[in-house]
């Protein structure tokens, strides 16, 4: 059985489409985790590209863990890797988001599913992320990564969407993850639906772990505090437009 990680990201698109256009291998399925905190985003992007997929013989699967309650278990354990304070020292929690939202149920779907003892599961990895690479933990899955055996980067994911007249995903990833940099936080802000839930998430984990507050922002403020705003939005003037003259010597 050979199966794509279907993230709804740059890579793992790109290595659905690919199976799509024939320029790699055919695959049983394109298996896609929904953590149901994806952004609006990468929801509309899976519904609009999920037909033309599936025209292509591209089959897509979505699963979830459909037991989570927010993020936060029926014991009060936070799932996320948010960041803490104690009034005297500050850390991060453990992540287990990933293994409890999509790992699990994509091996759950593969267990129930799998005709034969092996599955070949193809994950989108580029060649700036290699060192994400790991093998599988399980017998019964073999991890590849036919992106980097192709020696693409993020880049060429998205120039080769481009030059096949395909739509470049947005970056998935959950309304509220702590791994957000500023701009990220930015294009979280911009979505008023996707903006409320990482709002409610920052302040629903902020007591779970006594003696520590937890936020989804390393500042460790609530995430309605966090200025995002640019410099030139909050009134600082650029030295000089953004063109180049080519007088500076560099």
């Amino acid at each position: 059985m050979r199966v794509i990680s279907l993230g709804w990201g740059v890579q793992s698109f790109t290595l659905a489409a690919m199976a799509a256009v024939g320029e790699i291998a055919p695959v049983d399925a394109a298996v896609h985790a929904d953590t149901l905190h994806e952004s609006s985003l990468t929801y509309a992007f899976a519904k609009q590209w999920t037909p033309w997929l599936e025209e292509r013989g591209v089959r897509v699967v979505t699963v979830s863990d459909r037991q989570q309650e927010g993020t936060a278990d029926k014991w009060g354990g936070v799932f996320i890797p948010a960041f803490t304070h104690d009034g005297r020292s500050a850390g991060m929690l453990r992540r287990s988001c990933t293994h409890r939202w999509k790992i699990a149920p994509i091996r759950r779907w593969l267990q129930a599913n799998r005709p034969s003892d092996t599955v070949e599961l193809l994950i989108g990895i580029s060649t700036d992320e290699a060192m994400r690479v790991k093998p599988s933990d399980v017998r019964y899955i073999t991890n590849q990564w036919p992106l980097l055996e192709l020696g693409m980067s993020r880049g060429h994911c998205e120039n080769w969407l481009e030059e096949h007249g395909i739509e470049v995903p947005p970056k998935s990833a959950c309304t509220f993850c702590p791994f957000h940099d500023t701009k990220e936080w930015r294009n979280v802000r911009a979505i008023p639906e996707d903006w409320a839930e990482a709002v409610a998430v920052d302040q629903a984990i902020r007591t779970m772990r006594p003696p520590h507050y937890l936020y989804v922002h390393p500042a460790r403020v609530p995430l309605t505090e966090i200025d995002l705003n640019t410099p030139e939005e909050n009134g600082q003037m650029r030295l000089w437009d953004e063109e180049c003259f080519g007088v500076c010597g560099v």
